[in-house]
Order: C-alpha cells, then structure tokens, then sequence
C-alpha cells in the first residue's frame, strides 16, 4: 500500500481482519454485505476467483456500511476492472510493479503478496508500506515473519494464508500487523447455502475473541 492512503491503515486496524470472500453467485452478495456489516466489520476482500466477482463487487460496493476490496488480482485488467465496479482497494498474491505503480498513480490502496525479504525490499523500494505476508503458515507463521518484521522496521503486515480463530490472535499481538485476512468466518460452503446467520455468528465469536 502506498504511503498517501493512512485513512486505509486506520481502517484496517479498527477490523483487525478482513474476510477473503469467494462468490459462486451474485446473487448472494447483496445480503452477505448485510451479513458481515450488520456482525461488525466494515472492511472485506472479494477475491477475482469466479466469474462471480465482479458482479458482486458491485453489489457489495453499494452497501454504505462496507468497504469493499478485490483479492487474488493477477492482471493489471483485472485491477482496471475491479476498480471500475467499486472496489476501494486491491489485494494481490505477489508483487507486481505494474499493477503497484497503475494503483499508486491512481491513489488506490495496494497490498502486494511477499513471501521472502527480496519482495519484502522490492515493496519498499516501489513506496509501499503495508505489505501482504502470503501464505503466512505454509512459510513459517509468526516465527517467520516475526524475523522478517524485526529487518523491515518500517513495514506493516497483513498476513494471510491458514490464519483461523485459534491462531489469529498470535499474529494481532504483532505490533507491525495490522490486520489478518481469513476466511474460516466466511467459508464458502456457508455462503453457497445462504447460512447467513452462521456467518454472523462466527463474526461476532470472532471479534469477541479478539478483544479478550
């Protein structure tokens, strides 16, 4: 994320994490929005992996209680395009310089994926200072990024990636993260049946957890 959108960060640490969301159908999105908002986050990730997505970027980008983002953004056409439909600000799994620099010009709020300090650099160097740590356990979790956090003083994390509710904590008690992407609360078999009251109850398990 580039150093102008602080408005972004405060955001974030408010949620403490944001829900990767997988859409099969827009016909959900309109109530999930209700869903998540109404349990007491603001902040979300639609992720661009169904034809699904941008349909409901649009629909959840409506909703005035949300904030609402694109995840997995692979292509400069696809940050076009989820920007184009509503979507605030734009996850990637990796670091892509383009995609950086277009949403920079632009003022959009970027997150790229870094998985080891060369990425880690290379995000610095292109002004970002929030980056995405991806897939957070499979690289190590906490331990890893906590030697990773301890070079890049400057830098803010949202690691992603096997983050659930028993280990979310550990990384929130990070004082570089400042917040967690996760989808266990939002799981995609839930939405798919519209178990919408299911969702909103591990929301609100969740940030009551949170704030032990």
């Amino acid at each position: 994320m580039g150093r102008r959108v602080p408005l972004f960060i405060n955001v974030l640490k408010k949620n403490r994490v944001v829900p990767v969301i997988v859409i099969e159908n827009g016909a959900v999105a309109a109530p999930l929005a209700e869903t998540i908002a109404d349990a007491g986050l603001t902040c979300l990730e639609i992720t661009l992996r169904t034809g699904a997505a941008i349909e409901a970027i649009k629909v959840m980008a409506q909703h005035p209680g949300v904030m609402v983002g694109a995840g997995t953004v692979l292509t400069l056409d696809q940050a076009k395009a989820a920007t184009d439909s509503g979507a605030r600000f734009i996850v990637s799994p990796g670091m892509s310089i383009k995609i950086v620099n277009w949403c920079q010009d632009r003022k959009i709020p970027v997150i790229p994926g870094c998985a080891t300090p060369t990425e880690i650099q290379q995000a610095h160097e292109a002004g970002i200072d929030l980056v995405k740590f991806f897939p957070a356990e499979h690289l190590g979790g906490v331990k890893m990024l906590s030697a990773l956090a301890s070079v890049f003083r400057g830098m803010q994390f949202m690691p992603t990636g096997g983050i659930n509710a028993q280990n979310i904590n550990n990384y929130l008690a990070m004082k570089q993260v400042v917040a967690c992407g996760g989808s266990w609360m939002v799981k995609t078999e839930w939405i798919r049946k519209r178990q919408f009251d299911r969702i909103h109850q591990e929301i609100r398990t969740m940030i009551a957890k949170m704030n032990d």
